[in-house]
């Protein structure tokens, strides 16, 4: 079965150094330590794993002053491993603001990049904000989807105040209010946006422009409910994705079996909604997706 990866880090030691004051507190949160892999090994791990993956960038610079992990990087590495990486979600630091707009624009006309990933909670923003509006309405022209972080998060967990975070920033409701405002932006829930998975659910059911893809949690421990509906009504809004490197791919795939779905939900989950959705390409070889 064909596995697209929704939401992937680079995992090496750029990635890291992006989070600055997070590492520590994210090694902290996940017990183990947080470091950075050559690339090489990375690219073997998702060979091992089966998966064709859609790496993600990040920039968190006008917050927390740490050096972003850029979209010319990311791309980059998309390029020198096509047979592996099937693309890559450029980030912008909303708060920079006509750099913001330029940096977008950077990223899809010359970069070729897929689309636009958004942390509100360690970025400290709501993605309904107003004064986001024109980033989104240019995102929108150019004709590509976002992928927004939903629920509580690892990000600040357990530090004295959360390292400034507000995980209300992160709430489902942010999304249903930009669906509805933007009806052509092609939206992807992160996570599965846990303490409002039934908000999360809702807002995935009520707006067609709005997808889900549940990295980040082993499966193991999603919420009943939430298992329950993936077989159901959410059957055709679910889509895989790991947030690689925090579970492992091994622990990941086991506990995706062990939900017990048919095969028809596990294709829909793991690439057919994400084909349909998205635009990835269906009857392609790993890595040649359009760019």
């Amino acid at each position: 079965m064909r596995k697209i990866d929704l939401h992937c880090y680079p995992g090496t030691q750029a990635w890291v150094d992006s989070y600055g004051p997070f590492a520590d507190a994210l090694a902290a949160y996940w017990h183990h330590p947080w470091v950075g892999k050559p690339e090489d090994e990375v690219i073997r791990e998702f060979g091992s794993a089966g998966v064709e993956v859609v790496l993600v960038a990040f920039d968190i610079e006008s917050v927390h002053g740490a050096p972003p992990l850029s979209n010319d990087h990311v791309a980059a590495m998309r390029d020198r491993h096509p047979g592996t990486i099937l693309q890559a979600w450029a980030a912008v630091d909303p708060w920079k603001g006509a750099a913001a707009l330029r940096d977008a624009e950077h990223a899809i006309k010359d970069l070729g990049m897929f689309g636009f990933h958004f942390h509100p909670i360690v970025g400290r923003y709501a993605v309904d904000d107003p004064k986001l509006r024109p980033l989104f309405d240019l995102i929108a022209s150019l004709r590509v989807p976002v992928m927004i972080d939903v629920g509580t998060t690892g990000m600040g967990a357990g530090v004295r105040g959360g390292l400034g975070s507000r995980i209300e920033h992160a709430h489902p409701m942010a999304l249903d209010n930009l669906a509805a405002a933007i009806p052509d932006l092609t939206i992807v829930a992160a996570h599965p946006g846990w303490p409002w998975v039934d908000e999360m659910t809702a807002v995935a059911l009520h707006k067609a422009n709005v997808f889900w893809e549940l990295s980040g949690w082993a499966p193991k421990y999603f919420p009943d409910q939430l298992k329950k509906d993936i077989r159901g009504r959410l059957q055709d809004k679910v889509m895989f994705g790991s947030d690689y490197p925090s579970i492992p791919y091994p622990r990941i795939f086991d506990e995706w079996e062990g939900l017990e779905y048919t095969p028809e939900v596990m294709e829909k989950v793991f690439h057919g909604n994400a084909e349909r959705a998205l635009g990835i390409a269906a009857r392609t070889p790993a890595g040649a997706a359009a760019r």
